[in-house]
């Protein structure tokens, strides 16, 4: 099975990582099949860069994204692209509307008095 995971680089406790596409029984360090960004938590605010294209291709073929991954995923909006994507609804369209009640509603209207005793509302007190 293919996962999305975190791959280390970077010096001895500097850490940054490459988001890869990499056969789950692979090392942590082992050959990726394919690096999809990168992720430096280091910086203020951290770093975060992922091919979303190449990101949704991944998990469409059936990649799991793990843990960290997947909160990355959701943080970039690549997630809710994904989510779209399988409900049938292209990235970059908009979602279809719900169809609309057979009949329309009327609007309310409130006459002037009514609406000054909503807005301002008076409380009387007792003058005992």
């Amino acid at each position: 099975m293919v996962r999305i995971r975190l791959q280390r680089v970077g010096a001895k406790k500097q850490p940054s990582y490459r988001i890869v596409a990499i056969d789950s029984r692979a090392p942590r360090s082992g050959r990726a099949i394919e690096i999809i960004g990168s992720y430096n938590p280091r910086t203020e605010p951290e770093t975060v860069a992922i091919k979303g294209d190449r990101a949704l291709y991944w998990l469409s073929v059936g990649a799991q994204p793990s843990l960290a991954t997947k909160r990355l995923l959701v943080n970039q909006g690549i997630w809710a692209q994904f989510a779209q994507m399988k409900q049938g609804v292209s990235p970059g369209e908009a979602p279809s509307e719900p169809p609309e009640a057979s009949e329309p509603s009327e609007p309310v209207t409130v006459g002037e008095d009514e609406a000054v005793a909503a807005a301002d509302p008076v409380v009387e007190e007792d003058a005992s």
